[in-house]
This record gives structure tokens, sequence and C-alpha cells, in this order.
């Protein structure tokens, strides 16, 4: 599994690239996660403010 992006409620703040233990999602105009490095940790899904990430 690969955590999923709400594009649509993505704000782009980057906490969930800060948060993220292995470097599995980045930030541009709104959060992408890498498929080949998410782990479905979830810590990032935790931190979202606007809750546009899912697992």
């Amino acid at each position: 599994m690969v955590v999923e992006v709400d594009e649509d409620a993505c704000i782009a703040c980057g906490m969930c690239e800060e948060e993220c233990p292995i470097d599995a999602i980045i930030v541009e105009d709104v959060a992408i996660a890498d498929e080949e490095k998410c782990e479905d940790i979830g810590k990032c899904v935790e931190i979202c403010p606007v809750d546009a990430l899912s697992l």
C-alpha cells in the first residue's frame, strides 16, 4: 500500500514531508508519496492538518 493524497484537500504545507521518517513524501504543489519508498507508517496521515492523506 501507499499513502493516498487528496489533491483537492492538500494545502502543500510540508508537514508530512518533514514527519516522514523514510523520506517517502515530497511536497511540490501537493504532497506526493513515493510508491517505492512508502512503508505505510502513517505518521504523515496523523500530522496532516487538513486530513488530505490516508492509508
